[in-house]
């Protein structure tokens, strides 16, 4: 399991760039007019960990197998997108299916690249969208409402669910709020999942700012990081022309690349690290000498769930998992001695797999 985010903002705030270099690939045709990307564009991207390598290198590993991150390109939204304005109705939809939304806005000044609304604004950008998204979920719930009340007439349980649920979002978002901001009971988080419900998903302001700007950013991009603060979500500072130029280089000469610029990591890798926080995922990995793997789960994932993220199978017929922490893993130089140091430990169905865990799982066929 990876996750997919899907990459929203106005039309060229450098979307399709980023997209095409994160991706490495020219699939989304970055244009300087609006709706140049007319199909959401899907692209996957190998996670980079530095663990699993050294991991493969202590085990011998024939090969190494990364986690996966999806990202959806998705047409540029305009103000007035809800009601089918510009492109907007038919990739609203597209959101619905991503994990997250990465938020691009645009942080530069460049008068031969032409903004929609004439100006740079980031904030006001952010919250046209954000605006477009409130009333795409209040039409939706609207409509919802008016079949689910017929079902709550006789006694359907869910749809009284689904009702209160709808209700409570719908106050919010006419309260001027997204939906996430409701509090909701764990007894009802699934129900609540499954409205897919726009707002809900979590948020991450991408701010491309210029190729000078890129390691410090610039008056646009601490407007955003204000706002995010502001509403608990986050922000990353990324230039996508650099992004793009770095996905045309060897491995080496990006790292000088990088180097020259000011930047300890690539775009991405922040990008990454950052969404991995947003949605409190962690890593656990397989290591053997057939294969070094990288395992995505949920934080606070408990290891029968852990283990059924490789096969439905190690999840029905759990019996144990045998874990390694990382650093002792790595310190002590492989399974073997640190199964001597007594660094391995057999848990059982209650325990919660930790960020770096070197797992063997036991099961019943």
């Amino acid at each position: 399991m990876g996750f997919k985010m899907g990459i929203v903002g106005m039309p060229n705030v450098g979307k399709s760039t980023l997209f095409n270099a994160l991706t490495r690939t020219a699939a989304a045709q970055a244009a300087n007019f609006p709706f140049c990307t007319i199909e959401p564009n899907v692209g996957e991207v190998a996670v980079p960990d530095a663990r699993l390598d050294k991991l493969a290198a202590i085990a011998s590993s024939k090969s190494i197998i990364p986690t996966r991150m999806t990202f959806v390109d998705i047409a540029g939204l305009v103000k007035g997108a809800s009601k089918g304005e510009g492109l907007g109705n038919q990739f609203l939809a597209n959101i619905r299916e991503t994990d997250a939304i990465a938020h691009v806005l645009r942080c530069f000044e460049d008068g031969d690249v032409t903004h929609v609304d004439g100006r740079v604004d980031p904030v006001a950008d952010a919250e046209t969208i954000e605006t477009e998204l409130m009333l795409a979920d209040l039409e939706s719930i609207e409509k919802r409402l008016q079949n689910l009340i017929r079902k709550t007439r006789g006694g359907d349980k869910d749809a009284v669910q689904q009702v209160r649920l709808l209700e409570e979002a719908k106050a919010a978002l006419e309260d001027g709020k997204p939906a996430r901001v409701v509090e909701v009971d764990d007894d009802d988080l699934k129900a609540w999942n499954m409205l897919q419900l726009l707002t809900t998903k979590p948020v991450l302001y991408v701010c491309n700012v210029g190729e000078s700007e890129a390691s410090e950013g610039n008056a646009h991009s601490a407007a955003v990081a204000a706002m995010a603060e502001a509403q608990g979500n986050s922000h990353v500072i990324i230039s996508a022309q650099i992004e793009e130029e770095i996905s045309q280089l060897e491995d080496d000469e990006a790292v000088m690349f990088l180097e020259e610029m000011g930047l300890a990591e690539a775009g991405l890798d922040r990008l990454i690290k950052a969404g991995y926080a947003l949605l409190h995922l962690e890593t656990y990995f397989t290591v053997g000498p057939k294969e070094a793997r990288a395992w995505t789960v949920p934080a606070e994932t408990k290891a029968p769930q852990a283990a059924g993220v490789i096969h439905g199978d190690f999840e029905k017929g759990f019996i144990r998992a045998e874990t390694i922490a990382y650093d002792d893993f790595v310190t002590l130089g492989g399974e073997q001695p640190a199964k001597e140091a007594g660094k391995m430990r057999a848990e059982g169905k209650g325990y919660v797999v930790k960020d770096g865990d070197v797992l063997h799982f036991l099961f019943n066929t």
